[in-house]
């Protein structure tokens, strides 16, 4: 079978289409037949060697986590009507691949009503995406800015917010992801690369600023995000696409009564994710959250999505069909 894998770190063209022999299930696991993988902004950043400080990953290996197909076999002590399913789960070894073999356990059938590609999208940020929102406690009429907002992640939050009945600042980059921002309920879209977006968020709060604050881009506008923050308010520095996450001094926090929190705070055991990860396949099922897959790419053009994720360029997910 085919697998894709960094060869060393470096740029995009360090992913490597190569010939490996087929899985086998041992005691326990199945074989899932691969027919979407998921993308992650962090994977592009763990293939450049960027992240080597946050992630233990040696090269060479097959990047990718989150997959979704169907059951083409089963090892010892497992239930042989697994075989044929279509089912969703977290590869150890690596996504970015024709067939993968994962525990039993971490098996989640594709709920009826929902694609397999639509519940790919939603295995990362759908999960991310509900414990930062739940943590938060969005309440209607409140004001909730939303960085990184045309993101797989991103775009969950804005519609989150929005259904619960919160007001929504959406801060993304160029016109198409703003608009895109608005189709999903933000009440206003504004591009954080113009000088002033702040004051514009701060603005149509009447002054105070957003009560809560979904930072997904770090950095300088997650710095931007946070001066701008209402008194008392919530901030989640989860993401950081433009390059660090926020900086911020807890004192300064405490002095303004601002509870923040980061990733450590979403480090959630296997037990956590798969329920969150059945929530999230449940409700868009219902039509309630709706994952926007932006781009797909075949599996020997992983490069090639990586390169379009690295760009911004992508709106929403960007998925490998296999």
């Amino acid at each position: 079978m085919r697998v894709v894998r960094v060869e060393r770190f470096g740029g995009p063209e360090e992913l490597v289409v190569r010939e490996v022999p087929d899985p086998v299930a041992g005691a326990g696991e199945v074989v899932i037949g691969v027919s979407a993988a998921d993308t992650l902004f962090v994977e592009t950043q763990i293939r450049s060697g960027y992240a080597k400080d946050w992630f233990q990953v040696e090269a060479p290996y097959v990047p990718g986590s989150g997959v979704g197909g169907r059951v083409l076999g089963v090892g010892e002590g497992v239930d042989a009507s697994w075989t044929g399913r279509d089912v969703v789960a977290r590869a150890v070894g690596g996504g970015y691949a024709e067939q993968v073999v994962v525990p039993v356990e971490a098996l989640i059938p594709v709920p009826e009503g929902l694609g397999t590609r639509q519940a790919v999208a939603l295995l990362a940020d759908g999960v991310t995406g509900l414990s930062v929102f739940d943590a938060a406690e969005v309440k209607p009429g409140e004001w909730v800015l939303v960085t990184a907002a045309a993101g797989g992640m991103g775009i969950l939050l804005v519609q989150l917010a929005h259904a619960a009945g919160a007001r929504v600042a959406a801060a993304a980059r160029g016109e198409r992801k703003l608009a895109l921002a608005r189709e999903q309920g933000a009440d206003l879209a504004v591009d954080y690369t113009e000088p002033g977006w702040d004051e514009r968020v701060a603005e149509v709060t009447g002054g105070k600023g957003p009560d809560v604050v979904f930072d997904g881009a770090g950095g300088d506008i997650g710095r931007a995000a946070y001066e701008i923050t209402a008194q008392g308010g919530r901030f989640s520095a989860h993401g950081a696409s433009t390059g660090g996450f926020t900086p911020i001094d807890p004192d300064d926090a405490g002095r303004r009564g601002i509870s923040v929190r980061g990733l450590r705070n979403v480090q959630l055991s296997a037990a956590e994710r798969k329920r969150l990860t059945e929530r999230a396949l449940s409700e868009a099922a219902a039509g309630r959250i709706r994952p926007v897959i932006g781009r797909t790419f075949p599996l020997d053009r992983a490069a090639d999505a990586h390169a379009a994720i690295e760009s911004r360029e992508v709106l929403g997910k960007a998925l490998l069909l296999i």
